[in-house]
């Protein structure tokens, strides 16, 4: 691996088209940041006597087979590396290397999600140590939604007459719908209260509004600034917007509620490796354990196809005594009968069509 300084070296101006391209296209922020990690590590790899562009397919390979035998990175990260170089010289460089996208990508991993009880659900949301976040942990297992759906809500998504939330720009930029807890409308409402007064300092202070998306700040002009545009979890300090400078007020940082978690995770002695997303694995199986149809699962988590939620049905089906294991009869047999309860379904009987059936079928 070579070293070279990056003041010296033609990187900075290979990263600036980078983000121009990749800004081009409205990539995310996150993508953006990811994708200049792995330009910039490429680029030290090999130092700085060349540039990129007289590269081929050995110094491309030999990056990527570092990464994956040196560094041991898994196989998704293994995966945004290759992307980022094929973003590079395909749409920053403009070449179209026919063997690039032939580079073998590293086989998929299939695990099965965590998936908490109803208790260790109730033991962990009261795990948590404020009320802020006793809320927003009870939203993200009521409602289904991933951690950025949640901590990007705004305002005017909540529509409390009909007890429903717009989940804006989910996963693939799809908008949909999910329901809103009845358990939860009245510590929302104390959760806006909270959030307009910080809304309101700011307008007292003069500061920028919030973040908008794709330009609309330019085409509604008050739009940032507007009680409905507003986080409804706000940052309690004010940030720096990485892209304009201007100071303005941010959502909760994820990071801040992952490390919350895993605190109450430990706190109260749950054993599974639980995350953020971890209640949203655990809401879906609820549902589908309480007999709701798989299909307006589907609906509420945002999945493409059925194949992704019957997962969790893999989840269900050997759970609480489901199938009975011949271990049982064969110490029934030889010690006495023993007092084992018949196995009692944990999972609803779906009328799948043939083609749900293929498609578990497929995904076991």
């Amino acid at each position: 691996m070579s070293t070279f300084s990056e003041s010296s070296s033609w990187l900075p101006a290979l990263l600036a088209q980078l983000r121009e391209q990749i800004r081009y296209r409205h990539y995310s922020l996150r993508t953006e940041q990811a994708y200049e990690h792995w330009v910039r590590a490429f680029a030290r790899f090999h130092g700085e006597a060349r540039h990129p562009r007289s590269f081929g397919r050995d110094e491309i390979e030999g990056f990527l087979s570092w990464l994956a035998s040196e560094r041991q990175v898994s196989p998704n990260t293994h995966k945004q590396a290759l992307s980022a170089l094929l973003f590079l010289y395909q749409q920053v460089l403009g070449q179209e290397l026919p063997w690039l996208s032939e580079l073998g990508r590293p086989k998929r991993q299939v695990r099965l999600p965590v998936v908490l009880t109803h208790d260790e659900v109730s033991r962990l949301l009261r795990a948590l140590e404020t009320d802020e976040q006793r809320l927003f942990g009870r939203l993200l297992y009521g409602s289904g939604m991933r951690l950025m759906e949640g901590l990007r809500l705004r305002v005017k998504d909540i529509d409390f007459t009909r007890r429903t939330i717009i989940v804006r720009e989910g996963k693939g930029a799809k908008d949909r719908v999910v329901m809103l807890p009845a358990a939860l409308e009245r510590p929302l409402q104390v959760q806006l209260a909270k959030a307009r007064q910080l809304w309101q300092a700011d307008r007292d202070a003069g500061l920028a509004g919030v973040y908008l998306p794709n330009a609309l700040a330019r085409k509604y002009s008050r739009a940032a600034e507007s009680w409905a545009w507003a986080w409804v979890f706000p940052q309690a300090v004010r940030s720096v917007d990485p892209r304009t400078g201007e100071q303005r007020r941010h959502h909760l940082f994820e990071q801040g509620f992952q490390r919350a978690l895993k605190r109450a995770v430990q706190a109260a002695g749950i054993s599974k490796p639980a995350t953020p997303h971890t209640l949203r694995h655990s809401f879906a199986t609820h549902l589908l354990q309480a007999g709701t149809d798989i299909r307006t699962v589907q609906e509420l988590l945002g999945h493409s196809d059925v194949s992704t939620t019957m997962v969790y049905t893999h989840v269900l089906r050997f759970a609480s005594g489901a199938v009975r294991s011949p271990l049982d009869d064969l110490l029934g047999e030889f010690d006495g009968p023993l007092n084992v309860r018949e196995p009692v379904p944990c999972y609803p009987v779906f009328q799948t069509t043939p083609s749900y059936a293929a498609a578990a079928i497929s995904a076991s």
